[in-house]
């Protein structure tokens, strides 16, 4: 009997992913367990294990290609499976849910799928899911949403085009191709007036990371009160210790940075103003306290910003930190980051002076109830003992949610930042 796979839920709240690597191919034989492909989503990169032992008979989609969640990864022939056992086990995965509505479904169209997974009797093996066998006279395009606008855009009659992802599923490839080839809705149309050739645009799919970003970000401005506090400190001390101690640590591996000083301030003083490490359960009206020290690190990478959570930092040394924080930026840029590596932040530290700029306004980690900017340091001219000197400058940017959070427990809280940085000793002594 034939067994469909579909791409499962891997938790998250994760819609759908991108095959970036099929790591079998057609007529390969697996066991229960075996990892069939790598998908990319918008927080990790991970492989799908295969759920049963068998022979692989289709494999759905390419890599690049976008994909939801319920939708066919892979069709396995599963060897001395009788029709009864096969129905059975059907059943268990949820079958039979057919996908006719646009709403609530990510593709769209005339193809019939199972909910979770489906059994084919062998007698349809020679079944074209394409076909008309499985669609209405007239032939209704599956696609999605987002490929349905872009054909509306560009003046393509989406119904007309070849699809080729899986079942025949028409991808904005497909859509594109179609319009190079001059075949528009109305030729008259104003989309026609500029060939392909002359186009002025260039359109990319979005990564999966992007669209995380511009989801997340409108979720935290809509649902949180912005607001920053700017500062500056003067870290000269900080400076002589890290310069002093940098070379030896870096023979042992350790790349010792400004940043794992600022990570023990921050921790040490999100313990002092509990309100920073909060947030509000308006569904319930509470307010969460955490009594745990999880702050999140922003690490610009190639396909976008990830945010890794350096755990229970309050607990860890200023090396340890450091070790982290290397350990962490390394997995994200190099997309090896799991789950339980992104998961329960409290609060987040984006350090945007490394590639340039002073202060910013970063926006908050929501549900989080903050997130420190660390801007260039910068050497300026400074009073010491009534004297002028030139002192090492750090700017901070504090934003909170001022739901929770008050001008004066923000100014307090980024003040014994300020002083855990400038003293950097009393940092050891907490």
């Amino acid at each position: 009997m034939k067994y469909i796979f579909k791409f499962p839920d891997i938790g998250e709240g994760l819609e759908e992913g991108t095959i970036f690597e099929w790591l079998v191919k057609k007529g390969q034989k697996v066991e229960s367990g075996d990892p069939l492909v790598t998908m990319e989503t918008d927080k990790v990169v991970t492989d799908i294990p295969s759920p049963k032992t068998g022979t692989l008979v289709t494999l759905f989609g390419k890599e690049g290609e976008t994909i939801h969640v319920g939708d066919a990864l892979v069709e396995i022939e599963i060897e001395g499976t009788k029709g009864g056992d096969a129905i059975e086990e059907a059943e268990q995965d949820s079958v039979t849910a057919a996908i006719e509505e646009e709403e609530g479904a990510g593709v769209v169209g005339t193809l019939e799928i199972a909910g979770s997974s489906a059994i084919i009797s062998s007698s349809k093996e020679g079944i074209d899911y394409t076909s008309s066998e499985l669609s209405p006279a007239k032939k209704r395009a599956i696609a999605t949403p987002v490929s349905r606008a872009l054909a509306k855009d560009l003046g393509v009659e989406i119904n007309n085009v070849k699809g080729t992802g899986p079942a025949g599923r028409v991808m904005k490839a497909d859509i594109l191709k179609h319009r190079e080839n001059g075949k528009t809705t109305s030729p008259s149309g104003p989309n026609t007036l500029i060939s392909s050739k002359e186009a002025m645009v260039e359109i990319e799919p979005m990564t999966q990371i992007r669209k995380t970003i511009a989801k997340n970000m409108i979720r935290s401005k809509h649902n949180a009160a912005h607001m920053t506090v700017f500062e500056e400190v003067e870290i000269s001390e900080l400076d002589r210790i890290r310069t002093k101690y940098k070379d030896k640590y870096a023979e042992e591996g350790i790349k010792l940075t400004y940043l794992a000083f600022i990570f023990k301030a921050v921790a040490l003083a999100l313990k002092k103003f509990k309100s920073l490490n909060s947030e509000m359960d308006l569904e319930n009206g509470n307010m969460i306290y955490k009594k745990y020290y999880h702050i999140g690190l922003a690490v610009d990478t190639e396909k976008g910003l990830v945010v890794p959570v350096l755990k229970n930092a309050d607990k860890l040394s200023i090396i340890e930190i450091a070790k982290e924080i290397q350990h962490l930026s390394e997995r994200a840029r190099t997309g090896k980051l799991s789950m339980d590596e992104l998961k329960d932040g409290t609060f987040t530290i984006t350090s945007f002076g490394s590639i340039g700029g002073i202060f910013g306004v970063p926006v908050i980690n929501y549900p989080q109830a903050g997130i420190l900017g660390v801007g260039r340091i910068s050497k300026q001219p400074v009073v010491k003992d009534d004297k002028l000197d030139i002192g090492l400058i750090l700017p901070l940017s504090l934003t909170v949610d001022h739901r929770i959070a008050d001008g004066g427990d923000s100014s307090r809280f980024i003040n014994t930042i300020m002083e855990y940085l400038s003293e950097p000793v009393s940092l050891t002594l907490e």
